[in-house]
């Protein structure tokens, strides 16, 4: 159920976020007016994850994803009846809009909890989480390439294309009804619901590896498919249709690579996945600045593609497997609200460097990634034998290694 919940968001997700920026221009907001609605996307989706992380086992984990898509819902209704730029703002800070179809804020941090029932450190199911939503979010790109879709002129029309929002946040609704008990907090269990919106064992640990995932996700915030589109028509003048099926085919990829993540991980362990499949993705992302044709770069992305998202489940598998089941929504708000706060820094970085050379911030992201992947290693392995969950992730980065 929170699968289907993840790929029916996922496919509004995809389809809205590829019309998002044509709808704000379409509307004519400035460049200043755009860049205050696109971080306040992004600034909602940290906020919301936090309050997650605090109020969510309080007040039960179903019932905040039901409220969440009940908010998917209005916010799909609101950007559709044309809002002024003032209520767009206070939409975006709610969260429950996203231009990412995978790690899309406070709903992937409850689903990354409840989805820690099954997966048992494994990766198993968020690989098939992941598969679904990146499958999803595809497909409902791809819609917008349909006759008569994100084409016209017309402000109204082209707003009135978000209400597909409405029926997926319905649908939500009773994906979050239907959700089963076993979603929440240990049932009876004291520390449950006193220790939910903090960390106590395990907060070293977590907070170590939300700084981690911080300074990828910056560097990953360098090269997001809005720079990636404007750098490949910069240097090879490529039509946008080319590119619009170019990025349907990353996230095809995408959907395979992850759901091959977890058979890696079950032979050699979560970290060793992580590091061992993202750090060649990013030499063929450096790699990309040096491709002499538009052919050769596509080629280069999708062969990074194939690897650069198999660490996503392993990722969430970690996270949940190195803290106590009462402080897992706290850990995945935390881990998840650090990555979402760098990300307005990168496009603002990704321009400076651009000063100097197109493909700049293709070299300097690879770099910095490669950077966090030997970082992510070394600390995995010199970890101090304290608490639980620095025991539990010391055997599980040992077993990484050793095997």
């Amino acid at each position: 159920m929170v699968i289907a919940g993840q790929g029916v968001r996922a496919v509004g997700y995809g389809f809205t976020a590829v019309l998002l920026g044509a709808l704000l221009a379409a509307r004519g907001f400035s460049p200043v007016e755009v860049g205050f609605v696109l971080t306040a996307l992004i600034a909602g989706t940290a906020l919301a994850s936090l309050a997650v992380g605090i109020f969510a086992d309080r007040i039960g984990r179903r019932r905040c994803y039901l409220v969440f898509f009940a908010g998917l819902a209005a916010a799909g209704l609101v950007v559709a009846s044309g809002a002024p730029l003032w209520v767009l703002l206070v939409v975006a800070v709610t969260g429950t809009l996203s231009t990412d179809v995978v790690d899309n804020g406070p709903a992937t941090t409850l689903e990354q909890a409840m989805l820690a029932a099954e997966d048992a450190g494994t990766a198993a199911v968020y690989g098939r989480y992941n598969m679904v939503g990146a499958a999803a979010g595809a497909f409902g790109a791809l819609a917008v390439t349909l006759p008569g879709l994100g084409h016209g002129r017309n402000t109204t029309v082209s707003s009135w294309l978000f209400a597909v929002l409405i029926p997926i946040g319905l649908a939500g609704v009773v994906v979050a009804w239907r959700l089963s008990p076993a979603v929440e907090p240990a049932p009876g269990a004291p520390s449950a619901v006193s220790h939910s919106a903090r960390l106590t064992e395990s907060g070293s640990v977590v907070r170590k590896m939300a700084g981690l995932f911080a300074v990828d996700a910056g560097a990953s915030g360098l090269v997001t498919t809005g720079f990636l589109s404007y750098y490949f028509s910069e240097r090879y003048h490529v039509p946008v249709a080319s590119l619009g099926w170019l990025f349907f085919a990353v996230s095809v990829v995408q959907a395979i690579s992850v759901a091959v993540a977890p058979v890696l991980a079950r032979r050699y362990g979560l970290v060793a996945t992580m590091v061992g499949t993202h750090l060649p993705s990013n030499v063929l992302l450096a790699s990309v600045a040096f491709a002499p044709s538009f052919p050769v770069a596509a080629g280069l992305l999708l062969a990074r593609t194939t690897l650069s998202q198999m660490d996503v489940p392993a990722r969430q598998a970690l996270v949940m497997t190195v803290v106590a089941p009462q402080e897992r929504t706290a850990a995945a708000a935390m881990t998840n609200a650090a990555r979402y706060t760098v990300r307005p820094v990168g496009p603002l970085i990704a321009g400076l460097l651009q000063q100097g050379a197109l493909g700049a911030p293709l070299l300097f992201a690879g770099a910095v990634k490669a950077g966090y992947d030997g970082a992510l290693w070394l600390w995995a392995r010199r970890l101090p034998l304290g608490g639980a969950a620095d025991r539990t992730l010391a055997t599980t980065a040992e077993s990484s290694m050793t095997r």
